[in-house]
């Protein structure tokens, strides 16, 4: 059982009932309770709970009934190593994004008119409009025993994050067309594990519904879909919805398996093919007015396993540390904070690293003062995990969103050109070399121009290629195989990073910038 927990990162599902083969023999009532003792006993033997997810009764030939149990078994945390998922919500303007996580991280259904959304806007014309223009974190936290830990009964950030031993932090984009900059933002840089699609139920697929499902799928974001407002509208009107969903799911693009959950055994075995299988796509029909059928997604959430093992997060660990800035801030007695996702290795209070590439593509010391993850102190940052660094008086106006910290040793490479194998998904007439795009790597977003498109002269809608692009304004942090994102107006591409034209910049240890025309190719 130790073994198996650490596995799957402190959670673990047992059958009781079932053979090795996989035969369905079940167990007798008596039988079925020493088992469960015993699965008990071990379990307190090391410090986990366990929960009864659903129970089914088989036909096995016997008089007495025979049932198999499904028992999800979860390890109390123990040193601020609670499982940490992130789902990042999609979908259009007016879906009801914001309200829905409103409703599951405050524990109060909406009143209809938007008040459940209030506490998770970040700026006076976002409460002023209702529409979310900024990315906000939020967070629902389930304990051992899989019951929901979130801000009702008066608790803080604090508080839930010590009940907790599975955190899912919401990432709430924004809808409107205007944001889709932010919003893919938000999807590059933050890492997001899986996210949720939200369609309201009146209006079905409209807007950029279409564009924001595109943009998980050409990242590769598992996604499951939560149709909203299904208390305004007749049931008629939600099966339309869900039947639109489903044609949009088959077609030959998507390819995906709509499963429609109905009660809390559909949503076990939801959760459990979801991360199993990337083409099932989980559909719930829910009201944050009336409240109906958000037990189910509570279960879903409760239940869904983290996409990486233990093994795969260790060899992260053993990497050298790098951290991606996605946000800065000052706060006042603490100096400079930034926030962002630690992407490999390990980082401690008072380690000193460098960050950069700054305009001219040099890397600055710094020291990390304090860690603090999901608004609570924290000693030891770990692959994977995202938080926010106090990097006291470090002047702000040195860093910007884009940049990384890394360890002294890295010596990372920087670069100004790049070469891409992209596809073309959308353009208008023919992109060709001069052509000017926003280019979208993980977090970083700059404008870059098509220097040359390797063995064409221009391309169409649907066509790939290797380009070579050229950041305008300065160098930037890149891997070989990192994911791409590119857009301009309605032009819109996806590829990932083939090669990268390096600018060697080692000089005793810590990186010197280079002068005009010492490339290095």
């Amino acid at each position: 059982m130790k073994w198996r927990l650490q596995e799957g990162r402190g959670e673990a599902v047992y059958q009781i009932g079932v053979e090795d083969n996989g035969l369905l023999v079940g167990l007798s009532e008596e039988e079925m309770r020493a088992s469960l003792k015993t699965l008990r006993r071990m379990a307190e033997k090391v410090g986990a709970d366990i929960t009864v997810l659903r129970e089914r009764e088989v036909d096995y030939d016997s008089d007495v009934p025979r049932k198999i149990t499904e028992v999800l078994v979860r390890k109390v945390p123990d040193n601020q190593q609670f499982l940490d998922l992130r789902v990042a919500v999609l979908g259009n303007v007016d879906s009801g994004k914001s309200t829905l996580l409103g409703v599951l991280t405050q524990g109060e259904l909406d009143n209809g008119r938007g008040r459940a959304r209030l506490n998770l806007f970040r700026h006076l014309h976002e409460i002023q409009s209702g529409r979310t223009s900024s990315i906000s974190f939020e967070i629902l936290g389930f304990n051992s025993k899989g019951e929901v830990v979130n801000y009702s009964d008066s608790r803080t950030a604090e508080e839930i994050c010590e009940s907790s031993s599975k955190m899912i932090t919401f990432i709430d984009l924004a809808g409107h067309h205007k944001y889709l900059k932010t919003t893919i933002f938000g999807l590059t840089s933050y890492c997001p594990d899986f996210a949720m699609l939200v369609v309201s139920a009146n209006t079905g697929i409209a807007g950029t519904t279409r564009e924001h499902l595109g943009l998980a799928m050409a990242l590769k974001v598992p996604f499951f879909i939560v149709i909203s407002k299904v208390d305004l509208c007749s049931k008629a009107t939600v099966e339309r919805t869900v039947k639109q969903l489903e044609r949009i799911l088959k077609q030959p693009g998507c390819n995906k398996l709509p499963l429609l959950v109905n009660s809390d055994d559909d949503a076990v075995t939801a959760a459990q093919q979801f991360a199993q299988s990337p083409n099932i796509t989980p559909i719930f029909t829910l009201s944050s007015v009336s409240g109906e059928n958000l037990d189910l997604l509570k279960v879903f959430l409760n239940i869904l396993p983290p996409l990486t093992n233990s093994k795969e997060q260790e060899e992260l660990m053993q990497q050298l540390t790098e951290f991606q800035v996605d946000e800065i801030y000052t706060v006042p007695e603490v100096g400079t904070v930034v926030g962002g996702t630690l992407s490999s290795g390990i980082c401690r209070e008072g380690e000193n690293l460098v960050v950069g590439p700054t305009d001219d593509g040099k890397f600055l010391r710094l020291k990390v003062c304090s860690i603090q993850r999901n608004r609570s102190a924290c000693r030891v940052l770990r692959a994977g995990q995202a938080a926010t660094l106090a990097l006291g008086p470090f002047d702000r106006s040195l860093l910007r969103k884009g940049m990384v910290m890394v360890s002294p040793e890295m010596n990372p490479t920087i670069c100004s050109v790049f070469e891409a194998e992209i596809v073309l998904l959308f353009h208008a007439t023919t992109f060709r070399k001069g052509f000017q795009v926003t280019v979208h790597v993980g977090n970083v977003r700059q404008t870059a121009i098509v220097e040359k498109i390797h063995g064409k002269d221009k391309l169409r809608t649907g066509e790939k290629a290797v380009v070579r692009f050229r950041f305008i304004k300065h160098p930037e942090y890149l891997k070989i195989g990192a994911k791409l994102l590119f857009r301009e107006g309605v032009t819109k591409g996806i590829g990932h990073v083939t090669d990268l034209q390096a600018i060697t910049t080692k000089e005793n240890g810590l990186e010197e910038s280079l002068g005009p025309g010492q490339l290095s190719f």
